[in-house]
């Protein structure tokens, strides 16, 4: 289950491992944030199958909960970012093992779990896993799988090599994805009993149901070192976008987050990662729907870009950009629409409230968030001369890379 939402970075980065370093993604701060209480709340939900007494109780509404959260993921944040600086040459294997703990994860939740859960509480019938229950489970899944085009400027062969890279880690979490939500549909128990879990991880129990205390133990851990080595791996693809921004001078101290260590490794953005990731976790300490709705703002831009540039293809240059080497001939159109289709869906559930009735307790700020910062946008849009922002001539010069015919150049760059 923890290793689908990684494994799009390591096929993608894997696909393109003949660049000279082993490079980077996005979603910098909001999926670090995303790993690091996933990762804590798999570790602590031990508590209630031990039925461990915590003060206050195991609730986010409990301070002392939030700050025991925070520690642990404190720490899981010092372990994932010490592995960053790392030899290169040594990280490669943080890579291999990283892939073998998501696959034996994997394997022993299609094998392993179906037969205990035969043995025990029995499955779920056909009719209420398709009739009585919706699992956005691929806003998680489809999620990384650009890693290699992040990293294509400094990959061999870049128009083939992160093309394919890019194709095959979404086709590969697609399918892995697919099988395994409806494989965890049929063997949740009912509704009631599922519904009345309450650990911050629910799956742990369900782990203790089917495979006895043992058996949630080891599948914790296995969950738990594949998503700190899922986060370390994150951390080394972002902090190389981090560099790469910082070396266009756009950051501030950009002289120094783009420096590089004597092995060509981004150490400096690496912790300016450490110091913004550890700042935003102490969020949780404050308020939980305060960092839940962080968590979500940070995935919109990036949910919403890809969203518009399948819209933009299909409804704006459909037939251009026919340089590419990676051509999706007859299936363009029907890829545009369902990008735009997809994406839709996502930003609209991710700036939904988290539960109805609406409260205090249950909104979500994220709208307020993108709101905000699409205000602020839209002001600097007018404020901002032309020049300073997108230049003409970059954008004639991106045309014609696409191999653009002189109209729908024209047509194009036209103010």
């Amino acid at each position: 289950m923890v290793g689908l939402y990684g494994l799009d970075d390591l096929v993608s980065l894997q696909l393109s491992s003949e660049s000279r370093h082993i490079l980077r993604n996005k979603r910098i701060l909001s999926g670090l944030k995303w790993f690091l209480q996933t990762t804590a709340n798999y570790i602590v939900s031990l508590l209630a199958v031990y039925e461990v007494d915590f003060p206050g109780g195991i609730t986010m509404d409990n301070v002392k909960w939030r700050a025991f959260i925070w520690a642990i993921s404190e720490g899981l944040l010092i372990l994932a970012i010490a592995m960053n600086y790392l030899p290169s040459r040594w990280y490669s294997r943080v890579f291999k093992v990283s892939l073998g703990l998501m696959m034996l994860d994997f394997f022993l939740c299609v094998i392993w779990l179906p037969i205990r859960v035969n043995k025990t509480y029995g499955f779920r019938s056909a009719k209420e896993v398709f009739t009585g229950t919706c699992v956005l489970f691929a806003a998680t899944t489809m999620t990384g799988f650009d890693a290699a085009g992040h990293i294509a400027e400094e990959t061999k062969n870049a128009s083939v090599i992160a093309a394919k890279g890019v194709f095959t880690s979404a086709v590969a979490t697609g399918c892995f994805g697919f099988i395994t939500t409806i494989l965890f549909l049929f063997c949740t128990p009912d509704l009631d009993i599922l519904f009345s879990l309450a650990a911050p991880q629910p799956f742990v129990q369900i782990y203790a149901f089917a495979l006895g205390k043992g058996g949630a133990v080891f599948m914790t851990i296995l969950a738990t070192l594949g998503l700190i080595m899922g986060t370390s791996i994150s951390i080394v693809a972002a902090s190389r976008l981090i560099f790469a921004v910082a070396r266009d001078g756009v950051l501030p101290l950009s002289w120094w987050i783009g420096r590089v260590s004597k092995d060509g490794q981004p150490h400096n953005a690496v912790t300016v990662m450490y110091v913004f990731g550890a700042s935003l976790l102490c969020v949780i300490l404050a308020s939980n729907v305060a960092f839940t709705s962080l968590v979500s703002a940070g995935g919109i831009p990036i949910i919403a870009a890809y969203g518009l540039i399948g819209l933009f293809r299909l409804t704006m240059t459909p037939n251009s950009f026919r340089s590419t080497k990676f051509k999706l001939g007859v299936f363009k159109r029907p890829m545009y629409a369902a990008t735009a289709f997809f994406q839709a869906i996502l930003c609209s559930v991710i700036v939904s409230p988290f539960f109805f009735p609406v409260t205090a307790k249950s909104f979500n700020f994220a709208c307020v968030i993108l709101g905000a910062v699409t205000i602020f946008a839209i002001i600097m849009y007018f404020v901002t001369p032309e020049d300073k922002w997108l230049k003409r001539e970059t954008v004639r010069q991106a045309l014609a890379a696409g191999d653009l015919t002189p109209p729908e150049s024209t047509r194009i760059a036209k103010p």
